[in-house]
Order: structure tokens, then sequence, then C-alpha cells
């Protein structure tokens, strides 16, 4: 696994599980809860030293910890110190599967988390998925999706994207015409082909593709998949073209439009705030900075509140410059 450092979380130095497990225990023992000790640590020690702060929990008080965290806590604040406790991939699949869960699919958390993974990524959560819910995580995608859209999950899923490695021009030019036929050359557009490139070449080739889809076309290839698709198909398509050309800031766009104009998505912006701070959430402040003129901290302080509030300042590590 690629150690990443762009996180705004990382290993605690001078890290003591059983002295953690021992004040988060004296934090929720008796009355009332001393939140603050709760927050302040989990937002500042990295998943896997929680992971061992859970197993010294256990081990000392025969408790588990998030059962006590779940008794003790309430509500957005709650349910972001429960996310904080998963193990990364666990926490994707869980995300997964409650996107895929009972009447109606949230097609929102399907495309931003299959969209945004790498490779590597998708084959641990669908592993994970297999291991903790015992069932296959394509056979409950397709049995919730339909179309095109079904199609370009599955794809993804298969997590088959080529590696990175030496650009070949031909397939480039070949890559960019055949888009271009299938889409603003075509009366309709052909879905399937759209969903072959984008979701089987690696990334490196299909930034090189876009560049020639340009020259080619007069036309950015978001424009494109904008005209020539609709709905969950077009999110998911340009998802992954966002990704393709920028994680970080495909991110930065997503949390943006969690805290713009009235109410806040929490959902979005717990599972991106715990996903993302030991990946890359360093760089989406800076997008977020650069693209939207807003700053991460202060959209958060303005939108939320309490405790809440507290712990996502902490993961989001301070204003920018």
């Amino acid at each position: 696994m690629a150690k990443y450092s762009r996180g705004t979380v990382k290993d605690f130095s001078g890290f003591d599980a059983r002295a953690d497990a021992e004040a988060l225990r004296k934090a929720m023992k008796g009355m009332g809860t001393d939140e603050e000790t709760v927050l302040k640590i989990l937002t500042s020690r990295s998943n896997a030293q929680r992971q061992e702060i859970a197993a010294a929990f256990k081990t000392l008080f025969g408790r588990d910890l998030v059962d006590d965290l779940k008794s003790e806590l309430t509500g957005k604040f709650e349910k972001l110190m429960v996310s904080l406790m998963k193990p990364a991939q666990l926490f994707d699949a869980y995300e997964l599967k409650h996107a895929i869960k009972g009447a109606g699919t949230n097609e929102k958390v399907l495309t931003e988390i299959l969209a945004s993974r790498t490779p590597a990524e998708l084959r641990s959560i669908k592993q994970v998925y297999q291991e903790e819910y015992e069932s296959d995580l394509e056979d409950k995608i397709t049995g919730e999706t339909s179309g095109f859209f079904q199609r370009m999950l599955v794809v993804l899923l298969q997590a088959n994207r080529d590696p990175d490695g030496r650009i070949d021009a031909g397939l480039v030019e070949q890559d960019a015409q055949v888009l271009f036929k299938a889409g603003e050359l075509k009366w309709g557009t052909d879905e399937e082909k759209f969903i072959t490139i984008l979701g089987t070449r690696s990334v490196s080739h299909l930034r090189k593709v876009f560049d020639k889809y340009m020259t080619i076309s007069g036309f950015q290839i978001e424009e494109t998949i904008d005209r020539e698709t609709s709905g969950d198909l077009e999110k998911l398509l340009l998802a992954v073209v966002k990704c393709v050309r920028n994680v970080p800031a495909y991110f930065a766009e997503c949390l943006f439009y969690s805290m713009k104009g009235a109410g806040t998505d929490d959902d979005t912006l717990i599972r991106i705030m715990v996903s993302r701070s030991e990946i890359d959430m360093l760089d989406i402040r800076r997008e977020l900075r650069k693209n939207f003129a807003k700053s991460l901290y202060q959209m958060i302080q303005k939108d939320t509140s309490g405790d809440y509030r507290k712990a996502l300042l902490l993961l989001c590590g301070g204003e920018d410059d």
C-alpha cells in the first residue's frame, strides 16, 4: 500500500495505546461524558493506532470501544467518532453496503467511492465486503442498479485499470477518435465506448486522451459527457474524469457542495473527512481554496457546531495560509 504523506492525520508520536484506552474509559465512565477527551484522542491518532487503542480497551476493560462510543455519544458527532474507528477499507465497504441497502439506492455514494479509489483499494474493499457481509459486492450492486450506470460500476469494480506506464501515442489518438465518434459525431451516444475507455485505461494515458480529445473536437471531454449522457451515468462518468484529472480537486468539489447553500450534507462531509484525512486532506484544502476561493476550515466552522465541529476542524488540520 502506498504510504500517503499529504494527510492531516499521521501516526501520533509517543503513542501509548494503553494510556489512550484508559483516558477514553475515564471520559465515558459514570455520569456524563467528557467529549473533548474523546475527540482529541481519536482525531489525533492514525487509523492503525485507533485499532490498537480498541484492542487495548478490550483487554483492559473487557468492553468494546465502539459500543461504548455508540452508547455515550449522539447524532453526527457519534457518527463521526464511530466512522473514525473503522479501518479504511471496512469503512468504504460499510458505506457501500448502506448505499445499496433497503428502499432506494444512494447512487451518490457508489459514484464517489468507486470513481475515486485506486484498483488496489477497490480489490481490498471487495475482499473486506465479502468477509464482513458474506456476500459479493458486485452481485449486490448489479441487483440494485441498472443500464449503463450499472455497467460502468461493474467495470470500475473489476479494478482492471491498466497500470501507469509508457504512453502509446497511437493508442491515445485512437481512443480520442473513438470517443469523438461515439459522442459528438454520432446521432445518439455509444455509451459502451465511453465505459470501456474511461473504465480500463491507465490514468496517465487518459490524461493524454483528454488533451487529444480537446484538440480533435474543440470540446473538453466533460462538456461532451454533459451533453451526451444524463442522470446517474453522467454523474459517474464525470466523477471518473475528474478523478483521473485530479483526485483532491474532485473531493474539494464534493466538500464544497456538501456545505454550500441551505443545509449541510453531513453524510458526505463525514465520509470525505474520515476517508481522506490520512491521504490527501492538505491537497483537498488547497484545491478548494484554488477552485472555489473558500477555506475548508472556515466552511466547516460556519456550517457545523459543537463537538462535531471541533472534531471536523481537527481533521481538517487548520487554516490555509
